[in-house]
């Protein structure tokens, strides 16, 4: 228990597993949270059961803590030091590594994402500061440090950290805890002098082995390099191990990606469901995701979260894309070639971090085994980039070779059960595996040699727990023990003797099993150590991977679901041509729901725009949709991959806003409506002519006159001040006799077919403005009662009747005024809502027009 004492006062914050032979046990409030967290019975180890305690067997170990991890918490792992067997004191116990649920390395880590450790790191005065974020992903090696600076530092900084979804976030012991990370659950701190220049700048450079980090873009922002060095610190601390994996590390321009906020990537859904626990059938990931390998798979979605801006780097994409679409033989034969390739880069993660086993080992090596055909089949490609991605993909045959030779095919799970190592590759075991496994033989070997040399027919050579291996001789025999025989045990009937041959040999069967372990460990640690040594290459080479899975992914899906080639042009344009959603199409072909209704899309920031579309129409009629599809769009032509359209021209985007549905923050003291906002301040406050708003609903949450008032003044400013390409969505009919006076701002409305048996939606996007918003249609859609329907009916025509005002609303700082709701006589209006328009005539309906006309002449 003072071996346990120690322990926990080195990490009061883990919860301690204490090894203790076949166990590793928890004591006092660890037992008692250890207890409740993994359905353990509790117990004691006095009878006043005030010492409670409560373990689990040590080969099962890694599943408990793959449990406890992603619930937040931190694990100290206490092992023994040393072999009960060859001590006769308490053995010798330390802590060997520290876990966190940001450096996790369990199985049960999503193939297809991140496990990210964050660093946030702030420098300077509040209103000067410099706001760092480092990012490191233990289990694959990736590592990449940003720097943000001026007014809105901190919002950019937690915006990028909070995009990447770290399951740890370190932070320096005397910082304040930005309300934005409340959602991570695992927040460390780590002592203020490791968040220095001195201290953290050498780490890294030791960890890159360099001697200036100049070479990494790191020269004049050393906040950057600050964060990653307290995240290298972290790592070696907790792991004790040098991490040999995490040899690079990319410092993150913001100009190099298309810039995604975390509000738009949860309102279009792009890697995770809207709600938890939702189908992930509805994120874009799960939609793409063809990819055949792990790292394919995390570059997918990295890729979706940071599309590109380089239109040189897309169009070598697109035309490798292209290149592997056109040809299915060569396509298939490459996607066929990444069959029985593992996880590259976490199998080298473990063996860095001294947690591989032998078939984690032979996991590699299989995968390694399968590059030469792999080379082989993109060989047949001639893009650019497919001939760049060749020269990058390393074989790596002699790592494969070296491995495959000193291992067996099929070895056990640890190093601890033996018959790991290739019989061949080192003397002494061969000779101590032979002696162990034909012992019985030995030995017979040795009495039938004794029986003749001495001629004695009833020697016997035989073996116990307390004198080992003799010679047993009767007394009657006794004159014919040869000198050399040293005398044992004296028994009744019989004398029983050893020699110096048995006494070598039963040292080194009684050794054999345990020798060997330690030989075949020896080995291990050597062939890691070599494999190490090629960790840069086999980094690099799981990186070519990634791309060729993702691009034969891109040109896979293409084929199978019609998308087109993107075509970039250098003006402000987003024209898309019989588009489609591809979610909600790939939606609908797997449940059989019907066809996905194309639509144009036309907008142009440019002089004669139209920089700005308004969309008007009922609930459910495919709004939210189009709003959304062309945000989508815009991020697949901006990965590099083909769109679901018959064309497609796009001039690049610099990023996307959303504002769209209806969210609160009770927690923060945030109103749905106070939520709107923020969203649309921030929008209103950065956006630029290259960026693309889809702004759904605006102004909802708010009396009607103060929504369609700021909807109105938002509009407005975007068409004046910001230009950028624009998608307003809205049920303020109002809104569209804007389109009227301003010249880059045109009306949509949604298909809506209305009939004697309700309204039927045709999800179809056309010119014009819609004439009403259909609510109480789409209620009794969605089956309200008839007494509810009816009242709505009779309560909207009381408030049509006090709207049918003229409300004067300025448009420009002119004069001018323009009217937004149009008075008509009511008589008029009651008369035409009474008409059975089914049941006139052609005649009766021309001479009701004319009677209206006229009214509407005598009233002017």
């Amino acid at each position: 228990m003072r071996q346990w004492s120690a322990a926990k006062r080195e990490n009061p914050d883990a919860l301690l597993f204490f090894r203790m032979g076949d166990f590793y046990e928890l004591f006092y409030d660890d037992a008692i949270i250890a207890s409740r967290e993994l359905q353990l019975t509790l117990t004691a180890r006095d009878r006043e059961r005030q010492l409670p305690m409560c373990g689990v067997p040590y080969h099962s170990v890694e599943g408990y803590l793959a449990r406890l991890l992603r619930k937040g918490y931190r694990i100290a792992i206490c092992d023994q030091m040393e072999d009960p067997k060859l001590t006769k004191k308490i053995v010798k116990r330390e802590v060997t590594r520290v876990l966190s649920p940001g450096t996790a390395m369990d199985a049960a880590l999503g193939q297809e994402r991140n496990n990210f450790l964050a660093a946030y790191f702030e420098s300077g005065p509040e209103k000067q500061a410099v706001c760092a974020v480092a990012l490191l992903d233990v289990s694959t090696g990736e590592f990449r440090t940003a720097e943000f600076q001026g007014a809105k530092a901190r919002q950019q900084a937690l915006e990028e950290l909070l995009l990447a979804g770290p399951s740890e976030v370190l932070l320096a012991t005397s910082a304040e805890i930005p309300g934005a990370l409340e959602k991570i659950p695992a927040k460390t701190r780590v002592e203020d002098w490791v968040w220095t220049r001195d201290f953290a700048l050498q780490i890294v450079e030791r960890q890159l082995k360099v001697k200036s980090l100049e070479g990494f873009g790191l020269l004049g922002h050393e906040p950057a390099a600050i964060a990653a060095g307290a995240l290298l610190h972290y790592v070696r601390t907790t792991q004790k191990n040098e991490a040999l994996h995490i040899d690079s590390l990319k410092f993150q321009e913001h100009s190099t990606a298309l810039e995604l906020d975390q509000v738009t990537v949860r309102n279009l859904e792009l890697v995770e469901p809207l709600f938890a626990g939702q189908d992930d059938r509805a994120t874009l990931f799960h939609t793409l995701n063809c990819c055949l390998t792990p790292m394919g798979k995390r570059m997918l979605r990295a890729t979706i979260l940071r599309p590109l801006i380089d239109a040189d780097v897309l169009d070598a994409r697109y035309e490798a894309v292209s290149e592997a679409h056109g040809d299915l033989l060569k396509r298939e034969e490459v996607r066929r070639a990444f069959e029985g390739i593992l996880d590259l880069e976490r199998l080298l993660a473990r063996l860095s971090l001294d947690s591989a086993g032998p078939r984690d080992v032979c996991g590699l090596a299989a995968s390694l085994a399968r590059l030469p055909d792999l080379k082989i089949a993109m060989e047949a490609m001639q893009a650019p980039l497919w001939r760049e991605l060749i020269t990058r993909l390393d074989t790596l045959e002699d790592v494969t070779t070296r491995i495959v030779t000193t291992l067996v095919a099929e070895p056990p799970l640890t190093m601890a059960d033996g018959g790991a190592i290739q019989t061949g590759v080192d003397a002494e075991l061969d000779e101590l595996r032979t002696i162990s496994s034909s012992g019985r033989q030995s030995i017979a070997a040795i009495e039938e040699r004794e029986r003749a040399r001495t001629g004695i027919g009833s020697l016997k050579v035989r073996y116990n727990s307390v004198f080992g291996y003799y010679i047993e001789i009767t007394k009657s025999n006794l004159a014919m023990a040869p000198a050399d025989y040293e005398r044992k045990q004296t028994l009744v009937n019989a004398e029983r003797f050893t020699t110096p041959e048995l006494k070598e040999y039963e040292v080194k069967i009684l050794t054999a099993h345990d020798r060997c372990i330690e030989i075949e460990k020896r080995i291990f640690v050597a062939l890691r150590t070599k494999v190490l040594e090629a960790a840069g290459r086999i980094r690099r080479t799981s990186t070519a991977v990634a791309e060729a899975d993702l691009l034969t992914n891109f040109a896979h899906l293409a084929a199978l679901r019609r998308y087109v080639r993107p075509v970039l042009k250098d003006e402000q344009l987003l024209e898309a041509v019989a588009a489609r959603h591809p979610v909600i199409e790939q939606w609908m072909e797997e449940t059989r729901e019907g066809r996905f209704i194309a639509n144009d899309l036309y907008i142009n920031s440019g002089e004669f725009g139209p920089s700005l579309l308004l969309i008007t129409g009922p609930n459910m009629g495919g709004k939210s949709t189009y709003l959304r599809q062309a945000a989508m769009l815009v991020l697949m032509a901006q990965m590099g991959s083909f769109v679901p359209a018959q064309s497609l021209r796009l001039g690049l985007v610099d990023r996307i806003y959303t504002r769209i549905g209806a969210s609160d923050n009770v927690a923060r003291g945030r109103s749905t409506f106070m939520v709107e906002m923020t969203e649309t301040a921030t929008i209103l406050n950065t956006a630029t002519k290259r960026s693309l708003i889809l702004l759904d609903e605006m102004g909802r949450g708010t009396a009607t006159f103060d929504g369609l008032s700021l909807a109105w003044a938002t509009v407005e400013y975007l068409h004046a001040e910001t230009g950028a390409r624009t998608l307003f969505a809205t049920h303020y009919h109002e809104l569209t006799m804007l389109a009227e006076k301003l010249p880059r701002v045109r009306n949509l409305r949604v298909g809506v077919k209305e009939g004697a048996g309700g309204i039927v939606f045709l999800h179809t996007i056309e010119p014009g403005a819609a004439s009403k918003s259909y609510g109480i249609e789409v209620a009794k859609l969605a089956g309200l009662p008839t007494q509810v329907i009816d009242r709505a009916k009779h309560v909207l025509k009381q408030h049509e009747k006090q709207e049918r005002q003229s409300v004067q609303v300025e448009t420009t700082p002119e004069p001018m005024q323009l009217t937004i709701f149009t008075p008509l006589s009511q008589r008029i209006v009651d008369r035409i809502e009474a008409v059975d328009v089914n049941a006139l005539t052609p005649l009766q309906a021309l001479n009701l027009l004319e009677e209206l006309q006229q009214e509407l002449k005598e009233k002017s």
